[in-house]
């Protein structure tokens, strides 16, 4: 069974929409600004990857995240011919943070947050009429596992039509946290090359509109072929080759292909050495007796971290990549570490060539692993 995926919308910080956000992950341009969301002097690291829609004299504002996400849902469902009536629509968002930082601004300086305004389900029905709305809290896979149970929803017969999203704005008290426990301090993240440190937090909000296939009136961008989705929960930070070996081949399993079928993979690429380590490893592994292999591209090193959404955000720059024959290159990857030896990682310019069948990885915290396979529609 396939789905068909009708409507996407995206903003980052680089870009508003998939298609700017594409095209500056294709140029290639440094997109890491210096920390504005809370006071720099407090922490090690200097930078992040931060949406600029803060008031101009500084500060920060509550409910980001949640004006992110109403926003990629009505495009979203605009683009998908939904309107803004979803009523009869269930929508799933995959987050990390939820309204978090909202809290924190209602903690510490007082900041008018209402109960309410925590739960994304509030937003979402008062803008959409939504009575259907559930938040996975599945840390940097959740919106791909939101995207397996709207797949599941709609091949069980609960739906025809399910909003997929993800949002997240960053927290201080999870920046706070990464400055800590990070060994050497970071002021790039640079997945897969030697110069690796750690991981920046990014900010972001995606969405996307799947139905069951031949189930919508407008034109299909692509297809998901199978997600698959685990939690091997090894250790609480450190990822476990065995799940994430498990979580692809079983996406693979659902989705009824071959290693050798997949041409382009986007990686987690968190820039964490012991997470590149492993996805590499891991990859050679899999992709080893398959002719050359994929290509493969890391899009965290333009947009960070976006945490919950960032599964869904590589796999709308996928999709994009299909359209365009076009793979966008890991940004400063000019050393790649030992063990992505033999791997076709994207460097320099973007790689040019057809895109048939691409697969997206998104691993959390825990061992919450989670993978998806999506098909181009020519």
């Amino acid at each position: 069974m396939t789905w068909d995926i009708t409507g996407m919308a995206a903003v980052a910080n680089i870009g508003a929409t998939p298609g700017e956000i594409f095209a500056a992950l294709r140029a290639g341009q440094e997109s890491r600004n210096p920390l504005r969301a809370f006071d720099p002097d407090k922490y090690r690291a200097a930078y992040a990857y931060e949406i600029d829609d803060r008031p101009d004299g500084g500060g920060d504002i509550p409910r980001r995240a949640t004006r992110w996400l109403t926003t990629v849902v009505r495009q979203a469902a605009a683009e998908a011919g939904l309107g803004e009536d979803l009523a009869q629509v269930p929508v799933l968002v995959g987050t990390t943070m939820r309204e978090q930082r909202s809290l924190e601004l209602w903690w510490r300086d007082h900041a008018d947050v209402a109960l309410e305004d925590l739960h994304f389900g509030t937003a979402l029905s008062a803008a959409f009429g939504a009575s259907t709305t559930y938040t996975f809290a599945n840390a940097c896979s959740a919106s791909l596992y939101a995207l397996g149970m709207a797949t599941d929803m709609i091949e069980a017969g609960l739906a025809d039509t399910v909003v997929v999203a993800g949002t997240d704005a960053a927290t201080e008290s999870g920046f706070g946290t990464l400055d800590r426990v990070q060994n050497d301090l970071p002021d790039a993240l640079r997945p897969f090359d030697t110069t690796h440190k750690g991981m920046l937090m990014g900010e972001g909000a995606v969405a996307v509109v799947v139905q069951r296939a031949g189930a919508g009136t407008g034109p299909v961008h692509a297809r998901v072929r199978g997600v698959s989705m685990n939690c091997d929960a090894r250790h609480a930070t450190a990822p476990d080759p065995d799940g994430i070996t498990r979580a692809v081949l079983d996406a693979y399993s659902r989705a009824g292909v071959r290693a050798r079928d997949i041409d382009l993979v986007m990686l987690h690429g968190s820039g964490t050495p012991l997470n590149d380590q492993t996805e590499s490893s891991v990859l050679r592994r899999i992709f080893a007796g398959a002719g050359s292999g994929p290509r493969m591209t890391a899009i965290k090193a333009m947009t960070g971290h976006t945490m919950g959404g960032s599964g869904l955000l590589s796999l709308v720059m996928a999709v994009l990549a299909m359209k365009n024959g076009t793979v966008p290159p890991v940004l400063g990857l000019t050393d790649p570490i030992p063990e992505a030896a033999g791997l076709d990682l994207v460097q320099g310019p973007p790689a040019a060539g057809a895109v048939n069948l691409a697969q997206v990885d998104a691993f959390g915290f825990g061992g919450i692993n989670a993978v998806a396979i999506v098909e181009a529609v020519r």
